[in-house]
């Protein structure tokens, strides 16, 4: 789906020397917060500067209504372009309230911003399928919105997952649910084994990244060796991208899909998570997952182990 030639984020190519590259993000991005002066977004635009090259990254903060203000040290500009324009940032990170947030993602995109991060949770469905409508034939790569965000261990991170659990490595993850993102760091951690890059990708039912967008990624990117990936149940990206792993897939994949082991009347998951004609639960994700040959554990506190033992 992504050409390399075309996306110089995943690998620069000079004289005919390649040089692989983090996914997405690497301590070169230059990132602009949308919703910079709410609180939420002051706190995580805080907790993001303060994280590896961070300071160097964040360089603009967006609000209509306090440009030519500034936030420690950050301007702080009109609009997305104007940003853009003055501080060369290619990425944005959006803490919108939900009202507003999906037309926030569509002032980035029509910037033509390389990269959009939406942690926004709560925008009403309808807004994001005119959203969606509006991102054909565009450049800009949406992750989420109701999600964490994405992190490069130890070179930048964009969101609110916690920094410090994270360590540099070759292990790629991509996850819905924000929790078990936390929990397979973690068990990674555990068996000494570090990331590339990991991605929430968000439970919402009209979203941005699939699972797919992501192994394709991860499959082209020569700093990972693995991926660790975490579903959930409702929809059928999982088992699209199961079948596209079969075809093309040239590294292990691991996968666990939460819903297997709620507890009695609790259900796990998010709002995309909407199960139809016996469509999208957990068994028959996990039963097409295994005969593409993706390893499933169904017990969550086996994903790091089940990782390791792949590699």
């Amino acid at each position: 789906m992504y050409d390399h030639l075309q996306n110089p984020g995943l690998i620069k190519i000079t004289t005919g020397v390649v040089t692989t590259m983090s996914i997405l993000i690497n301590q070169n991005s230059r990132v602009m917060t949308q919703g910079i002066t709410g609180k939420t977004g002051q706190f995580h635009t805080r907790m993001c500067r303060e994280y590896a090259n961070g300071m160097d990254c964040f360089v603009a903060g967006v609000n209509p209504k306090k440009p030519g203000e500034n936030f420690e040290g950050i301007p702080i500009y009109g609009t997305v372009q104007e940003a853009k324009q003055q501080t060369g940032a290619t990425v944005s990170v959006i803490y919108v309230p939900p009202p507003f947030a999906a037309a926030a993602i569509d002032e980035a995109v029509a910037a033509d911003l390389d990269l959009v991060i939406c942690i926004t949770e709560g925008i009403p469905v309808r807004d994001m399928i005119r959203t969606r409508d509006k991102m054909q034939g565009r450049k800009t790569r949406l992750i989420g919105p109701n999600c964490p965000g994405i992190i490069t261990p130890d070179e930048i991170k964009i969101g609110i997952m916690p920094g410090y659990i994270h360590k540099k490595g070759r292990i790629g993850v991509v996850s819905r649910s924000g929790t078990l993102t936390y929990e397979a760091v973690a068990q990674l951690m555990e068996q000494g084994l570090g990331q590339s890059t990991c991605i929430g990708i968000g439970g919402d039912p009209v979203n941005g990244l699939k699972h797919q967008d992501v192994l394709e990624l991860f499959n082209q990117d020569d700093e990972t060796d693995a991926v660790l990936m975490v579903g959930e149940i409702g929809g059928s990206d999982e088992e699209e991208c199961a079948r596209w792993v079969k075809q093309n897939m040239q590294k292990p994949v691991v996968g666990f899909i939460a819903g297997v082991t709620a507890p009695p009347g609790k259900r796990m998951g998010h709002a995309g998570a909407i199960i139809s004609g016996g469509k999208g639960t957990a068994q028959e994700k996990i039963s097409i997952m295994e005969e593409c040959g993706i390893r499933v554990t169904r017990n969550p506190a086996e994903m790091g182990s089940l990782l390791k033992a792949a590699l």
